[in-house]
């Protein structure tokens, strides 16, 4: 079990507290194994694991605790006969009808450290997260970035090179349960197209009570075909059209934000560098998780240089990025990032193979003129950088603690 430090470090400083821990992401991202590795941490700082009370809720043995009412009864039992702090850790909490209520009503009443995991990004948006209005912190889990599948893939294939375990990581992407059918091509392939499913299913389908299925999957069907490339609703509309299926552009921008608060896709807005306005039309969209493209379209090679930006787009929002896109006059910058004051600015390509392409890429910057560090990120392998513009070769880039 990898220790996901990088998440462990920003929840650590909350443990004990009486604020709500919420950890929400795409389903199987690993939420799960979040929960085991505080209850671990917990458990190595003196906590007796008999005050831990831990229910998954997608687990049909406790499907008679789906609502606020049959949990709260539940709960409530079990903590007087534990006596003392409890440590309630629960699974998938969405299932529970206005379990908003019941969570409230435990850190009111009950001498409890509370930490909750969902699988939709409107979990703590409803009018019923008014009852923990300030009483929450929130953090977003993610698919293995590439250090974290690498530790992974090395335990498996000890002397697998860097770049063979880059070329996997291209393949399979970072969806954690993969490590325990060791990466194989044809299970691994089948495991992905099951999870995209269900998360087509249970989270965008059932959740938002859709009823044109086949719609749905021609829009998502488009988004992954597109990811990493503009694109406006209107111009989605006419392809669909072209499709024989006649659509409205608001209905094309519902269901793909269904999809985004499933965590399945990620909507990338962009930015006027010059203006300094966020523009209101043909946002970019990137797909949580690489090797479900891979394994329901395929084509990740063949679109190597999107899935480059796909990858390194997580890696952004992994290390706390708040990114747009950027548009600089008649040139754009693929990733302009923000943290706390922190700036970077991003350009990713595949091969820097001609003058042209050269050009381009470090060209983007040409009139940005603040000491902010800019990068160029591709897979060559020789140090391009020129004119105080960073080249990474993008393993290395994934692989480095700061970027400065």
């Amino acid at each position: 079990m990898i220790k996901r430090e990088l998440y462990m470090s920003r929840i650590r400083p909350f443990i004990g507290t009486d604020l709500i821990k919420v950890m929400t992401g795409i389903r199987r991202c690993g939420k799960s194994v979040m929960l085991k590795l505080i209850q671990q941490e917990l458990t190595e700082s003196g906590i007796n694991p008999k005050q831990f009370i831990s229910i998954n809720f997608e687990d049909m043995n406790y499907s008679h605790l789906q609502t606020a009412q049959a949990l709260h009864d539940e709960i409530s039992a079990r903590a007087s006969e534990i006596g003392g702090k409890v440590y309630l850790f629960f699974d998938e909490i969405q299932e529970v009808k206005d379990w908003e209520k019941c969570i409230n009503s435990f850190r009111v009443s009950l001498d409890c450290d509370i930490y909750i995991t969902g699988s939709n990004a409107n979990l703590l948006s409803s009018e019923l997260a008014t009852y923990l209005g300030g009483r929450y912190v929130e953090f977003v889990i993610y698919p293995f970035s590439f250090k974290e599948f690498m530790e992974l893939y090395h335990s498996i294939t000890p002397d697998a090179s860097i770049q063979q375990c880059f070329q996997k990581y291209l393949i399979v992407g970072g969806m954690p349960y993969l490590s325990n059918i060791r990466y194989a091509d044809a299970p691994s392939k089948q495991y992905l197209q099951d999870l995209f499913n269900s998360v087509q299913l249970k989270d965008i389908m059932k959740r938002n009570k859709i009823r044109d299925i086949d719609l749905l999957e021609r829009i998502i069907a488009y988004v992954i075909a597109n990811v990493g490339t503009t694109f406006s609703a209107s111009s989605l509309a006419k392809f669909l059209k072209n499709e024989k299926r006649t659509v409205s552009p608001e209905t094309i921008l519902n269901y793909i934000k269904y999809c985004c608060e499933a965590y399945l896709f990620y909507q990338v807005k962009r930015e006027d560098l010059q203006g300094k306005q966020i523009l209101s039309s043909n946002e970019k969209y990137y797909i949580a998780d690489h090797g479900i493209r891979e394994a329901i379209f395929g084509g990740n090679m063949r679109d190597i240089n999107l899935i480059l930006e796909n990858i390194v787009y997580l890696e952004l929002l992994r290390r706390g990025f708040d990114v747009t896109v950027g548009r600089n006059g008649n040139k754009e910058i693929d990733f302009v990032c923000n943290k706390q004051g922190e700036k970077i600015y991003v350009q990713v390509t595949y091969l820097l193979a001609s003058q042209e392409t050269i050009d381009r890429e470090f060209g983007a910057y040409d009139r940005i003129k603040d000491n902010f560090p800019k990068y160029v990120v591709s897979l060559d392998e020789f140090d391009m950088s020129q004119n105080g513009i960073k080249h990474r070769n993008i393993r290395d880039f994934l692989l480095a603690k700061e970027w400065n």
